[in-house]
């Protein structure tokens, strides 16, 4: 069930559960492009005993209110909606975690407010900025959105969201995703276009990272791959590499059962 709070006259819509026991540590997940909290509901469905996990709609995915019509917009929104969440309920220290978009969400979190970041799960993201070929691709995507709605963006993401296997053998998977990106607005998705084009490098903060990190990606990922994923790991000090066999841009999704046993053991194991 989701639940809702209302901050500087917007909806944030999350999704909030406790595992077995006292809870004494917080994980907060960060969705993908074009997704919302929904993609974690195979996460939530192993939350670790003593752990409270937390997954917010980004601003203007699931039912979170959308930007103003002619509000800038920066990566940074996302991190601070999450920053005012987690005032609301009085989580001081967290570990965040986040697929593609919502690893850029995390690294916004450390630029914004490093203390509140004592752990990080970066699956299936990076740390660089938009390449001039990346930005002109979201030129694209934006003709794409205004010609032919959402379901022409799914139509053209499919292949890098999902890896060959899922697409091949896990059509329950393909068909979840599916739905999934179609429940988004267009709105959302257009001002999520404009954020990732426009985020900054973040890779000058990876050899300042201390906090223990977990760096997830499946080795079918043609959009934050395997050698992304290494050269994360490399340079960030704190940082483990767990790679998930089958699995492409969503590994959450598409290996739950793996995906959530490393996470369980880096969370028991650091935490």
């Amino acid at each position: 069930m989701h639940s809702q709070f209302h901050h500087a006259g917007r909806t944030i819509s999350f999704l909030d559960v406790e595992g077995a026991g006292p809870s004494h540590h917080a994980l907060v997940l960060l969705h993908a492009f074009p997704l919302a909290a929904d993609m974690w509901r195979p996460q939530f469905a192993a939350v670790p005993a003593g752990w409270r996990v937390v997954a917010p709609d980004l601003r203007g995915f699931g039912a979170s209110s959308p930007d103003g019509p002619s509000d800038p917009v920066s990566i940074d929104d996302y991190a601070r909606d999450v920053i005012a969440l987690l005032d609301h309920l009085e989580l001081h220290r967290v570990v965040v975690g986040g697929n593609s978009m919502g690893g850029y969400a995390a690294f916004a979190m450390l630029r914004l407010a490093a203390g509140r970041v004592k752990g990080l799960v970066l699956a299936d993201t990076k740390a660089e900025a938009d390449s001039a070929s990346a930005r002109a691709d979201r030129a694209g995507m934006l003709e794409i959105l205004a010609s032919g709605g959402v379901a022409a963006v799914w139509e053209r993401m499919q292949p890098g969201l999902l890896g060959k296997t899922t697409r091949a053998s896990r059509p329950e998977v393909v068909e979840r995703v599916r739905h999934l990106v179609l429940e988004q607005p267009a709105e959302g998705v257009r001002r999520a276009i404009e954020r990732l084009r426009s985020r900054p490098d973040c890779t000058p903060l990876l050899s300042g990272i201390g906090c223990p990190t977990l760096v997830i990606v499946g080795d079918e990922d043609p959009i934050a791959g395997i050698e992304t994923a290494r050269s994360m790991h490399e340079k960030i000090p704190t940082a483990e590499l767990a790679v998930i066999c089958g699995a492409g841009h969503l590994a959450g999704l598409e290996q739950p059962h793996e995906f959530n046993a490393i996470l369980g053991r880096f969370l028991a194991a650091r935490f």
